[in-house]
């Protein structure tokens, strides 16, 4: 296959530091429907492996630049080689029309990621887990439950934007009268799209901040819209989706085969996150004496993607799964 020439970007624009413990470039690889896929790679500096290999995507609305880099350069820090990719149709990978997700093919990004490593001269293909971040933690235990390649996995944060798109926040909107209600509304958003020939936006983080936002709503500012975490690439920094980008979340659970996991999970999240609902309940239906879930005290949702300032990652127990599980 003819990979699809894409714009990459030369210099270090990152949201964290390089570090100088790694050798870094950046790569591409395509998934099974045809686009290719934008990534960094991160190696222990100097070192020729055979590698066990990592693969890590997220926050949803987010582009390797931000938190999917720091993760995988801290593990490659660590001893492992790591890509941080951009999912189709966002950052600097390819697919068209932009803006767009789906519960299909961003599991089948996953999946190619596999599949790009295990075919590296310096990665050991029996070796080779993933890290999904906030809305890419769902689709981490998608990936996980369908492809046994996968040895082993960190949900940190973890959305699932299925449950989210089809019942709301804290459940909320959970009957059929609201998601019908969605539905039309949606259907209305691509008449009109496809009128005009464009894709309309949802919008990024709201900015300013409106006095009675929500406290998650402004833990997403702090990172998003903050020179903490702001990326011109970032759809959360910026313009947001498509309106209609995640309208197939609403009828495609992600978790539905979650309790056939056969191998290592870790469901990462702060107990003090609006989301750690989600985490809890994705645990719940994980099976196995290898599933653990690991509760960051006082830590809030984004203090997951970048350590909060307060060194809230545990990077211990991260390297541990990966280290007993990718030998």
């Amino acid at each position: 296959m003819i990979e699809e020439k894409l714009a990459l970007t030369t210099e270090w624009d990152k949201t964290f530091p390089k570090s100088d413990a790694v050798d870094h470039e950046k790569v591409t690889f395509h998934n099974r429907y045809g686009i290719t896929l934008a990534a960094d790679l991160y190696r222990p500096l100097g070192a020729t492996g055979p590698f066990a290999a990592l693969a890590a995507c997220g926050p949803f609305g987010a582009v390797k630049e931000q938190c999917a880099g720091l993760y995988a350069q801290t593990l490659a820090e660590r001893g492992f080689l790591t890509i941080a990719f951009d999912p189709s149709y966002t950052g600097e990978s390819g697919g068209k029309p932009r803006y767009m997700a789906s519960p299909d093919i961003n599991t089948e990004d996953f999946l190619a990621a596999v599949d790009y490593l295990s075919c590296r001269d310096d990665v050991d293909a029996e070796c080779v887990g993933i890290i999904g971040i906030c809305g890419w933690g769902g689709l981490a235990l998608n990936a996980a439950a369908l492809d046994p390649r996968i040895k082993a996995t960190v949900a940190s944060t973890m959305y699932d934007m299925s449950r989210i798109t089809a019942k709301g926040y804290f459940d909320a909107n959970d009957n059929a009268r609201a998601r019908q209600s969605q539905r039309r509304t949606l259907a209305e958003q691509r008449t009109r799209d496809y009128a005009t020939r464009t894709y309309e936006r949802a919008g990024g983080v709201v900015d300013p901040l409106p006095e009675d936002a929500p406290f998650f709503v402004r833990d997403y500012h702090d990172y998003y819209k903050t020179p903490r975490g702001y990326h011109s690439r970032s759809l959360n920094s910026n313009e947001g989706w498509s309106i209609i980008g995640t309208q197939s979340f609403l009828n495609q659970p992600i978790l539905a085969y979650a309790h056939e996991i056969e191998s290592a999970v870790i469901v990462l999240h702060g107990d003090a996150a609006h989301s750690c609902y989600m985490g809890r309940d994705a645990f719940s239906l994980l099976e196995g004496d290898n599933k653990e879930l690991v509760l960051v005290p006082a830590a809030v949702h984004t203090d997951l993607y970048d350590g909060g300032g307060k060194n809230a990652i545990p990077w211990d127990q991260i390297q541990g799964l990966f280290e007993r599980c990718l030998q």
